[in-house]
């Protein structure tokens, strides 16, 4: 056979596997349910069991980075740095704010917060605007207001226009920001910066940092050992809107919350989610990112770790930066948008076929990472299309199924009972995040009712919303997994989709 078919078709059958598994799991279960009910149940209680005892076990790491990041938010990192490390002022701020039609306010509102109330200095900050030749009218009017606001405030505002329908790119964030990131390199290469001197910041253009973002990425750069082989993942909170928004994204912008704190606890699982930092250096030397895929916000980290033959990491930063939830004012298409955001998300499963070819390739890694990468990635994608799924709507089908046909006794008269109990086990991790997630919450907004039997409902209802979770964990987690994975096995390859943002009407204290 043809070498290049041959490697087409190799790479054709990674891409069918996570959804592979995904359908076989569910014509298991759903065969046994109907043709041995009994070895069903049994299948369900031992699945609900290990699904439970992973519950609390991720619930050990939730809590060390949660205290971790009340610890590092109560640090004033400005001032830490200036104290601790006198060479900060000679490293520079690349931050690329990649956009694709967002309005002025949302556009604005980021480049405020950078330069009002971000404790830095902010002449060390080059921001490259990178607009979309397909909004350029819309882009240039912003981009105009932009200079004209913040020049003389920054060392530099580079603004980029990413040329359209160009072949062989995915049109999305990671071909806009592939063209800045070449644009940017001709500016820097003009002005002689060191590339060890650049730290880079990638933010969503709605993206609100804290104020001692900066200052603590400094800090972890310039003590960490190796900052070449290294990327920078902060928290992600998604609150600049999270008052207007309706329940059900709220529920589900949370559950992204939690699931990455969970994973700042174990960094062998971690990758690059969403907005993220690393050193210029290893950017330029992987030839920036990916212009063909759809999840180039975690693919960055595999092209490092690919391109350093396994010496690369991502590093936890317990310190939070804020986007907003896809609420947009309406119910319904919020919701739609919901669900094609977590699609988007979920489209990730794309690396699992990626990560298998290069590490094939690549003799030089270690194998021990090699296995321990596509476990988790495997292990990953699989769980969440399935696990709610098997949890919460299959696990009822083969006792359902046993009453029909008379099959009495004690395992299936004590089942329901069994599998109560595991679910009121696995609440208590719900509980606890539902507390967290008041205790996180920004200021209510001065439009809202401030007397207290107003707050107390308001509070209480961010509370209570988390009694929808379950709902959500299937339309909002399992269902867009099964979509992208069943997508991917057949071919159906999805192209990006740009999460609408809107500024809405209320405004925070």
């Amino acid at each position: 056979m043809n070498y290049k078919y041959h490697d087409y078709y190799y790479y054709r059958f990674l891409e069918i596997i996570p959804g592979f598994l995904v359908w076989l799991t569910f014509t298991v279960a759903i065969l046994l349910a109907f043709f041995n009910p009994l070895a069903g149940i049994y299948f369900i209680i031992v699945y609900d069991v290990y699904f439970v005892l992973r519950v609390l076990y991720m619930l050990i790491f939730l809590l060390i980075s949660w205290f971790k990041y009340r610890k590092a938010i109560k640090t004033n990192w400005w001032q830490f740095l200036q104290t601790n490390h006198q060479n900060w002022a000679d490293y520079y701020h690349l931050i690329f704010l990649p956009t694709a039609g967002e309005p002025w306010e949302v556009v604005d509102t980021t480049f405020d917060n950078l330069a009002q109330k971000t404790k830095y200095d902010q002449k060390k900050m080059i921001l490259a605007l990178a607009g979309e030749e397909r909004f350029q009218e819309q882009f240039a009017e912003i981009a105009q207001k932009i200079k004209e606001k913040y020049q003389t405030v920054f060392y530099q505002i580079l603004i980029t226009i990413h040329p359209d329908d160009i072949a062989g790119e995915v049109k999305g964030k990671g071909s806009n920001l592939y063209h800045a990131g070449h644009e940017a390199k001709k500016f820097i290469d003009q002005e002689g910066i060191d590339y060890k001197k650049i730290i880079v910041s990638t933010f969503d253009i709605d993206t609100i940092s804290h104020p001692d973002y900066f200052a603590y990425l400094t800090q972890r750069f310039i003590s960490h050992k190796n900052p070449y082989r290294a990327s920078f993942q902060p928290l992600a909170f998604y609150h600049n809107n999270v008052w207007e928004s309706d329940i059900f994204t709220r529920v589900v912008a949370n559950s992204t919350t939690f699931w990455l704190l969970t994973d700042l606890a174990r960094p062998d699982r971690l990758f690059t989610f969403s907005s993220h930092s690393m050193s210029w250096q290893a950017l330029v030397d992987i030839g920036f990112w990916q212009n063909n895929i759809v999840t180039e916000d975690s693919r960055i980290f595999l092209q490092c770790f690919i391109r350093y033959d396994g010496d690369y990491k991502v590093e936890p930063m317990h310190i939070p930066v804020s986007m907003n939830t896809v609420y947009v004012g309406n119910f319904w298409r919020s919701l739609k948008n919901q669900y094609r955001q977590m699609r988007r998300w979920a489209w990730g499963v794309e690396h699992f076929p990626y990560m298998v070819w290069h590490f094939k390739k690549n003799k030089k890694i270690p194998k021990r990472k090699k296995w321990i990468y596509i476990w988790n990635q495997t292990e990953g994608v699989y769980s969440w299309a399935t696990a709610p799924v098997l949890v919460l709507v299959m696990g009822r089908l083969p006792l359902f199924v046993a009453e029909k046909q008379n099959l009495t006794n004690v395992l299936t008269q004590n089942a329901p009972l069994l599998l109560e109990q595991l679910m009121r086990f696995g609440m208590i991790g719900l509980f606890i995040i539902a507390i967290m997630s008041v205790v996180i919450l920004p200021p209510m907004p001065k439009k809202l009712p401030q007397n207290f039997l107003s707050r107390l409902l308001n509070y209480s209802l961010m509370f209570l919303q988390w009694m929808i979770f379950p709902v959500t964990m299937i339309l909002f987690g399992s269902v867009p997994a099964i979509d992208s994975q069943t997508r991917l096995m057949l071919g159906k390859y999805l192209g990006f989709w740009v999460t609408e943002k809107k500024k809405l009407s209320l405004e925070e204290n």
